[in-house]
């Protein structure tokens, strides 16, 4: 009777056992499977298509939609929102470029306008906020500012956003309006910078929102005026043309102007509108 031929192997290399190639196996189908993606599992334990929603928003939002965006994530599985938080002149320019992005916010009609002309808006942008300006100043208010007069005064170190920026064409109306001519040290490209001098000790005052102030309570102190009446940001959003999830997107616009956005909105300092 002939024996069957043993295996041949090469001198000090192990067959693994069985084991060992099944969990081989395991390890390689869990790779395959996290290179083609995945969102995770619903409820019913059907698997959800991840997807990306892109937001380009006003640097003066940061607080209020990243507070939205993670709930926004948590009522949408699989799906997550990436900001990109700025200047409103700065976005549009980077989607004048090519920036791909779902959703525009901006802190007032101007840039959206441009938006618009540009076809880079798909449908209307919704108004779903008002901002106001506010002196922010360190806690122990070097300089006594008490009005927005005093913002003139020689020595006086104060920045301001560009007037490119929301927060710098509003700056220029309500100077212009109370007949103040301002000297500022420094013009930034975003109203968190502005902020930031503040809270630096770089800035004796600084011209920024109410809603920022209020962000960074403890940190500055706000001096309001009355001139700011004259200079009120509207904020509008809308869906871009170029959306790659415009349904998402839409669905997110919602969030922002229904009650729930009305009520983050309202609670940061922002002016809301009254319910349709």
């Amino acid at each position: 009777m002939r024996r069957a031929p043993l295996a041949v192997r090469a001198p000090g290399v192990m067959c693994p056992p069985a084991a060992m190639w099944t969990v081989a196996l395991v390890a390689m189908a869990m790779v395959l499977c996290a290179a083609c993606g995945g969102g995770g599992r619903d409820a019913d334990g059907s698997s959800i298509p991840a997807s990306t929603l892109t937001v380009f928003a006003a640097a003066s939002l940061r607080t209020t939609f990243t507070q939205l965006g993670a709930e926004f994530e948590e009522a949408h599985p699989g799906t997550t929102v990436s900001f990109s938080f700025a200047g409103s002149a700065d976005l549009l320019t980077q989607l004048q470029g090519g920036a791909p992005a779902d959703l525009f916010a901006s802190a007032d009609t101007a840039n959206m306008e441009r938006a618009a002309a540009d076809q880079l808006v798909a449908g209307r942008a919704v108004p779903f906020a008002a901002n106001r300006l506010e002196i922010a100043v360190p806690l122990d208010n070097p300089a006594q500012i008490a009005s927005f007069a005093d913002l003139a005064r020689p020595g006086t170190r104060l920045v301001t956003c560009a007037p490119e920026v929301p927060c710098g064409a509003a700056t220029q109306r309500v100077a212009a309006a109370a007949g103040v001519s301002l000297q500022p040290v420094s013009e930034e490209s975003s109203v968190t910078d502005v902020l930031n001098k503040v809270q630096t000790g770089e800035a004796d005052a600084g011209l920024v929102y109410v809603s920022d102030v209020k962000a960074a309570v403890g940190k500055v102190k706000g001096v309001s005026f009355p001139e700011a009446r004259r200079a009120v940001n509207e904020y509008p959003i809308a869906v871009l043309a170029g959306s790659r999830q415009p349904q998402l997107a839409e669905q997110f616009l919602a969030l922002v102007t229904g009650p729930r956005g009305r009520e983050v909105l309202a609670g940061a300092g922002f002016t809301v509108p009254r319910p349709q």
